[in-house]
């Protein structure tokens, strides 16, 4: 079955290249959204603030559920290649207000990104010239501008382009990172012995207790965040109702396994104050890097979390600019975001806009506190996001694969349990979290997810966008059918 919206996606002007992505590009692309480098660099010391040793156990908590959104993502895929993804599911699925929302929210998170993204790399780029110019907010957010307007560049080029650049640092990231933590496991001093109480549930008793618990989690949401950059990309991917699903999956798990292994690391390695210390917040794998090879080679370690930071502000524009591209080619924002490059085949449109709301959000950044508030609150105020987006996603594929759900053990499992106990628990850490974040956290998180409605009500009851139009009966029993051919 063919949504009416999705009708318009056949024109030129709102096609993108097509079937240019193989599985190999596509896992690629979920390690470099996700970002193991630059997550672990900007968010230890706010998850050791969290839950101090318990990191392991709030990453491999948050990471069972999260691979039952990302089972869902994979699903999800295979009934409509949507550039706008969860924009386009939830819609289907639950509700067009609840599809809008998650698409908005996606929109809004990559933005507040767009900013914390560029304060450590500007951070590690300068600390390898001076300490002093390290803490200095504004050479920080100028050098974070300049890689930004780069990788805007690199998008703009086309996709084929961007994977190409994405495979080169995602390789030399990982290898670093690899490096780097068995140097550390197997470093001659240990600050802190081994334990494997830190992946115990009981671990948080002595760091929190269950608040603790559940503002690990929230952090550990934003660790894993960014590999469903696939689903946006499916429209551009060969296969795409098998390829971006399963490359989804195969790039969470090294991401996964990479952020164990640096959590631990640290826990071993670096003293508690290190690790409690906000100055250490945007470069605390510097501190690492030195801690296990001092002088230059301890250095190289930057290089990783440089090439990370390059690759997610890369996948982050490529997530928004395609969900914005979708949502203006469905006539729920201005028709002008849902034109392509005629020759390269990207959202120019998109792209535009989203560098300049980025850069006037990076000159706004100077006037709102430090770099370690300005990191922690913006976290948290994603994670609210990412939950809210990740919640609809895990209850779509649940009411969409209804009647296959029992049709045997893996459905029932990987269609029906798992991405329902990811659903529960993304909506459970989202309402339970709000009363322990600051007026900053919850105006960013929940204010910005809140203006729109503004465009949402424009689109609905001005424009009449067919988006707000709830499939018809006949509709939902032919996307039932094809759903069951899918599978």
């Amino acid at each position: 079955m063919t949504d009416t919206i999705d009708q318009n996606s056949s024109a030129p002007e709102h096609a993108l290249r097509s079937g240019v992505l193989g599985l190999f590009d596509s896992s690629i692309m979920a390690i470099a959204g996700s970002a193991p480098a630059y997550s672990i660099a900007a968010t230890t010391v706010a998850l050791f603030g969290a839950v101090a040793y318990g990191g392991p156990a709030a990453l491999l908590y948050c990471g069972f559920f999260m691979f039952g959104i990302v089972f869902a993502f994979r699903y999800l895929s295979r009934d409509s290649s949507h550039a706008g993804a969860t924009f386009s599911w939830v819609r289907r699925a639950l509700h067009p207000i609840l599809g809008y929302l998650s698409g908005w929210s996606v929109v809004v998170s990559a933005l507040i990104f767009m900013v914390i993204a560029t304060f450590p790399a500007g951070s590690s780029v300068l600390g390898l010239f001076s300490n002093s110019w390290a803490s200095n907010k504004g050479l920080i957010t100028l050098f974070g501008a300049l890689f930004f307007l780069l990788m805007v560049a690199a998008v703009a080029a086309g996709v084929t382009v961007t994977v190409t650049v994405q495979i080169i640092m995602s390789c030399i990231e990982v290898f670093f990172l690899v490096l780097f933590a068995l140097m550390a496991i197997f470093h001659a001093h240990h600050v802190t012995a081994f334990s494997w109480h830190w992946f115990a549930p009981s671990i948080f008793h002595s760091s929190g207790g269950f608040s603790g618990f559940v503002s690990g989690a929230l952090l550990a949401a934003f660790y894993f965040w960014g590999w469903d950059v696939t689903a946006n990309l499916n429209e551009e991917t060969k296969s795409a109702k098998h390829t971006s699903g399963m490359g989804g999956i195969l790039g969470t798990l090294v991401v996964f396994s990479l952020f164990e292994l640096f959590t631990v690391a640290s826990n071993m390695v670096l003293t508690h104050a290190q690790l409690a210390d906000g100055n250490n917040a945007a470069d605390i794998l510097a501190v690492l890097g030195q801690t296990v090879w001092h002088g230059t080679g301890g250095k190289l370690i930057v290089v990783a979390v440089l090439l990370s930071t390059v690759a997610t502000l890369e996948t982050t524009l490529i997530q928004v600019t395609r969900t914005l591209f979708a949502m203006g080619r469905d006539r729920t924002l201005p028709a002008g975001l849902g034109r392509v490059h005629a020759e390269r085949k990207t959202p120019l449109v998109a792209t535009i806009f989203v560098t300049v709301v980025s850069l006037a959000l990076f000159v706004g950044s100077q006037y709102i506190g430090s770099v370690a508030n300005i990191l922690s609150d913006g976290y948290n105020a994603i994670g609210l996001q990412i939950c809210f987006y990740y919640c609809m996603a895990g209850l779509s594929v649940v009411i969409l694969y209804r009647r296959q759900l029992f049709t045997s053990v893996a459905n029932f499992f990987l269609i029906g349990l798992w991405p329902l106990l990811g659903a529960l628990f993304m909506g459970f850490i989202f309402l339970k979290v709000i009363p322990n974040l600051n007026g900053t956290t919850l105006w960013v998180g929940l204010g910005s997810m809140g203006l729109g409605f503004i465009p949402m009500a424009y689109y609905w009851f001005v424009v009449r966008s067919k988006y707000f139009v709830n499939p018809t009966g006949e509709d939902r029993h032919a996307m039932m059918l094809e759903l069951e051919e899918n599978l």
